[in-house]
């Protein structure tokens, strides 16, 4: 137990060390919650890890084409999860608050508002379809392929608008094992698709990149129905009803979601530019950036399910009063974030050369994969620690200083690093072919560093324990 507790001693809010039985009780609640979380994302990481091999037997046009959606599709998304950060926040204050009714009022509400917005997003993304994907970065190579998948994939718009905000109330309250076996379900079946209608198996037609679409599509909307099963049992803790709007809900929603959309309007504004970039040096450079970004994502997963549970118990903590065990389970989470981190640096770096024959056997993109790897293996704790601080954050309803760093971060200096190593210095160093490949990761490794000390020092400093939502 001494051990123990001298290894993972958590502190409170005035700087007091928790007693070991204290200690033991907040790493198992956030475990508790976490561990569903980490599965559920790893696992969705690895079904779309393979996703993008199904679609890889098709060249890296292909790959390059499904990967330049990514962005245009989290920007059509960016008002979505806004409220879906707001309902988390909110729904935890009153679960920790005993108020059950508040919480579903909050879920009808957000579900209420969501719909608009799928309906919205389903209309802009299917006929500006062809304008997003241009916007994303394709090209003459992949053009239509993009515009082909973009299209069919904004059918299922609406499906995912439900899936978010149903989802989002659930990690609130700590059910994250819901949301895990509800995204992995799904995620199974999109493979399972992927596999008939990509190459034509089983007796399907082979429609390639569209078949593609056609099981991410498909695979969305079956989440969604078995989140809304989910919310129609009686027995639940969510329960549909027709909304009753409120001011002091609309006005947390707002709150919480407002800081939130900034954030993510910076993310995606770095995202694109970083996309567009990349985009700019080549179709094989993207193609491995594609890959790498799959491998990031599992590490951005494990750090997202600490970071789920941080959310969840931070805001839960808050509306119980209790600023001690929201800052213990803050700073908890943290350490488990990098733990995390340092065993799957080392999974990462004894299988990172097996790890890009999985996606291609073209040896270019093998090169620039394996290289990038280092770098990422690099900001790995960095990164973790930064997500889970996020999570911390967001659950106290801080979103407006997570947004500011997304600001200075990702949408100026990680773009800038990008372009410094992309084409300066990578013309500078033509004897290193793969130094325009790892640009975007070095810009990764400088960005992950920089929010992590940025959120370190505002966690310290303690001052979003006194914010008030309603």
């Amino acid at each position: 137990m001494n051990v123990f507790h001298g290894l993972l001693a958590v502190r409170n809010d005035k700087g007091q060390i928790l007693d070991p039985e204290n200690t033991k009780n907040i790493y198992r609640k956030t475990l508790s919650i976490a561990w569903p979380s980490t599965v559920e994302g790893a696992l969705m990481s690895i079904i779309g890890s393979v996703d993008t091999m199904m679609v890889g037997m098709l060249g890296s046009a292909a790959i390059a084409a499904v990967g330049l959606t990514a962005q245009p599709r989290m920007i059509m998304l960016i008002l979505a999860q806004a409220l879906c950060i707001g309902t988390t926040a909110l729904c935890a204050r009153r679960k920790g608050a005993q108020d059950q009714r508040g919480a579903n009022s909050c879920l009808n509400q957000s579900l209420t508002i969501i719909t608009v917005l799928g309906v919205m997003m389903t209309l802009l993304g299917y006929f500006g379809a062809e304008w997003l994907v241009t916007l994303g970065g394709a090209n003459a190579d992949t053009l239509e392929m993009s515009t082909t998948y973009f299209r069919i994939i904004s059918l299922a718009f609406l499906p995912v608008c439900w899936q978010l905000c149903i989802c989002a109330a659930m990690r609130a309250i700590g059910k994250t094992r819901i949301t895990m076996a509800t995204n992995i379900t799904a995620n199974l079946i999109n493979v399972f698709l992927n596999y008939c209608l990509i190459g034509g198996n089983l007796g399907f037609p082979a429609l390639g990149v569209k078949g593609a679409a056609i099981a991410t599509a498909v695979g969305s909307i079956s989440a969604s129905l078995i989140c809304i099963f989910v919310v129609l049992r009686k027995k639940g803790y969510f329960h549909l009803a027709l909304p009753r709007f409120d001011k002091v809900t609309i006005s947390g929603l707002t709150k919480v979601g407002s800081s939130s959309m900034l954030e993510s309007v910076c993310l995606r504004m770095g995202f694109l530019i970083l996309a567009r970039l990349v985009a700019g040096i080549g179709t094989a450079a993207f193609a491995a950036y594609q890959i790498v970004s799959q491998v990031t994502s599992l590490s951005f997963t494990l750090g997202d399910g600490v970071s789920a549970a941080s959310t969840s118990l931070v805001g839960q903590s808050l509306g119980a009063k209790r600023k001690d065990l929201a800052m213990a389970h803050a700073r908890a989470g943290y350490r488990i974030g990098l733990a995390a981190a340092l065993m799957l640096m080392t999974v990462i770096f004894i299988f990172r050369r097996q790890i890009a024959l999985l996606f291609t056997d073209e040896e270019q993109i093998i090169a620039g994969v394996t290289a990038s790897l280092y770098v990422v293996i690099a900001s790995m704790i960095f990164q973790n620690g930064r997500v889970v601080l996020s999570g911390a954050l967001r659950g106290a309803g801080d979103v407006k200083f997570v947004a500011v760093c997304a600001l200075l971060s990702v949408t100026i200096l990680r773009p800038a690093f990008t372009w410094l190593f992309c084409y300066p210095v990578a013309g500078w160093l033509p004897q290193f072919p793969n130094v325009a490949v790892m640009g975007p990761w070095i810009a990764f490794l400088i960005d992950s560093i920089v929010r992590d000390r940025l959120l370190s020092h505002r966690i310290k400093q303690g001052k979003w324990l006194n914010i008030k939502l309603e």
